[in-house]
């Protein structure tokens, strides 16, 4: 079996590879897809992130959330008493400080200390599957934080939708008991669901 290292270490060269103009419009597009746009229309509070490392660029839908009036928060990592994210408010004018890793976060602003409070989580993802496995950077800390979502009877909030450009994509991802599955993923070229609670109508 291939290791989750070896896909991350392949498919975060292949996205790196991208220039940053490649990913501003494959951002566009990705902002265009019926399928995540419908997730949209019913969910109020949407965490996303600012993109590194090659990521898709979350400019363009961070923008059309604004503009739609959603309540748009980023990720906050937190290392006590474990690893895990809690989420601080995102306006056009807050200001953002760089976390451990670079990564800029939102200072002085209303954090959400629980992921249930989100309508809709837009994670990051180094790659993924047909069957919505997610390989990330490998610290864990939205697996952890939405472990939560795979206790029996546990709340449907929120749903879990990955951005990514069409290249992460693959076959088949090895799955490691603690993943938590995405309920869909959105590219520059389509929004694939993978259970009924991210089915467009």
């Amino acid at each position: 079996m291939i290791l989750p290292r070896t896909f991350r270490s392949q498919a975060r060269a292949h996205r790196r590879a991208l220039s940053p103009e490649a990913a501003l419009r494959h951002g566009e597009s990705l902002a265009l897809q019926p399928g995540l746009l419908h997730l949209l229309e019913s969910a109020r509070t949407i965490a996303a992130y600012l993109p590194s490392d090659g990521e898709i660029d979350t400019g363009p839908l961070i923008a059309l959330l604004w503009e739609r009036g959603k309540h748009v928060f980023l990720p906050l990592l937190r290392f006590a008493p474990h690893k895990h994210l809690a989420f601080g408010l995102y306006r056009p004018d807050t200001a953002l400080l760089p976390n451990q890793y670079g990564i800029p976060e939102p200072v002085g602003t209303p954090v959400l200390d629980h992921p249930g409070q989100l309508d809709l989580a837009l994670v990051p993802l180094v790659a993924f599957d047909s069957q919505g496995h997610r390989i990330g950077m490998g610290g864990g800390f939205y697996d952890r934080t939405f472990a939560y979502l795979k206790a029996p009877g546990a709340a449907p909030a929120p749903l879990l939708v990955g951005l990514a450009h069409e290249c992460q994509r693959y076959p088949n991802l090895p799955a490691e008991p603690w993943d938590v599955p995405l309920d869909g993923v959105a590219t520059e070229r389509a929004f694939y669901s993978f259970n009924d609670k991210a089915n467009a109508p």
